[in-house]
């Protein structure tokens, strides 16, 4: 099991994220930018399918294939080069958190 925690560490978070990032905004909220994780997911891909679809009319159905390919590996690619804030969001980890422990009182 201490090989497993060890491999575990030593793996990049950076190839993690592009593979997560299969689902658009999954690496972003692997590298805990939430705020970019969510509104790709909720805003950014439903447009995206919105306008690809109405440019299809116009393209033979080419932009349904072509758009959603190239908005993938953009979203892998930013996902793959953003900071990793892992660890930077201190609420979220409360058992690290450094709680002054009270002298005992006599």
């Amino acid at each position: 099991m201490n090989e497993l925690l060890q491999a575990w560490r030593s793996v990049d978070r950076d190839k993690i994220a592009l593979l997560l990032s299969v689902i658009p905004g999954a690496g972003h909220l692997y590298k805990h930018h939430y705020v970019a994780g969510f509104g790709i997911m909720l805003g950014a891909t439903p447009l995206m399918l919105f306008a690809a679809l109405l440019l299809g009319l116009a393209t033979f159905g080419m932009s349904v294939i072509v758009l959603p390919m190239v908005y993938m590996f953009a979203i892998a690619a930013a996902a793959h080069e953003l900071p990793d804030w892992h660890g930077h969001h201190h609420w979220l980890h409360p058992w690290r958190a450094k709680i002054p422990v009270d002298p005992p009182v006599s």
